[in-house]
């Protein structure tokens, strides 16, 4: 794993979910990067300062990347590769092989315009702009 100023993830991997969830990756093709909630399992213990390899200076662990947190929960964002099935192909990956993965959900902020795919959420802020709602918001049921 990369570490310290100017460090790149650039490593390729694949997130497998169980079978089961397949179908909860229906429309996911259309997304350009992905947030990956995952665990660090084999992280022991925590330490709430610690002295970080980038800069020799102690910091608070919640101002850090640092895997040994209280809640051992990791978030990365990934760039979507493709799909086949059940498994994702990704890059920028910086977890362990064989890490849990909690939870992904669409990356929408933070990647430069030119890279971005927003998927079918695009199609329907388009289609609500032509309906002529304000800032593209679709309507809302009360």
């Amino acid at each position: 794993m990369p570490r310290g100023l100017g460090a790149r993830h650039e490593a390729e991997g694949t997130i497998e979910l169980h079978a089961e969830l397949a179908d909860g990756l229906r429309d996911i093709e259309g997304f350009s990067h992905l947030f990956v909630l995952w665990v660090f399992d084999r992280a022991e213990g925590y330490e709430l300062n610690g002295t970080n390899p980038t800069d020799g200076l102690p910091h608070g662990v919640f101002a850090t990347r640092s895997p040994r947190r209280p809640n051992p929960v990791g978030l990365t964002v990934v760039e979507l590769l493709g799909r086949e099935g059940p498994r994702l192909r990704v890059r920028g990956v910086d977890m362990l092989d064989g890490s849990p993965v909690l939870d992904l959900k669409p990356y929408l902020s933070g990647v430069p315009p030119e890279r971005l795919r927003r998927g079918w959420l695009a199609e329907a802020e388009r289609r609500a702009q032509s309906a002529g709602e304000p800032d593209g918001e679709p309507p809302r049921s009360v």
